[in-house]
């Protein structure tokens, strides 16, 4: 699950994972429109997907949420389309 970039299609490169991934690091470039994407867990993070392929729930069935932001990285400071 990640954050990613978003144009003429809803899922594109790059993607932005939700955790720190050492090695990783990707520079961001002006017109660059990216979402990134909070999950937050009552319970555990192990997830676990559904049989169509698409849902994801929490191993223990505890309350998630899950929040993206869509950005635009510019030369100056980054614009929150969401806020």
């Amino acid at each position: 699950m990640t954050g990613h970039g978003i144009g003429r299609r809803i899922h594109e490169a790059p993607e932005v994972p939700n955790v720190y991934v050492p090695g990783l690091a990707q520079r961001l470039h002006s017109g660059l429109v990216i979402t990134i994407g909070t999950i937050i867990s009552a319970g555990t993070g192990d997830v676990e997907a559904a049989d169509d392929g698409w849902t994801v729930r929490t191993a223990d069935g505890r309350r998630s949420a899950h929040a993206e932001h869509t950005i635009v990285i510019t030369d100056e400071d980054p614009i929150v389309l969401t806020r």
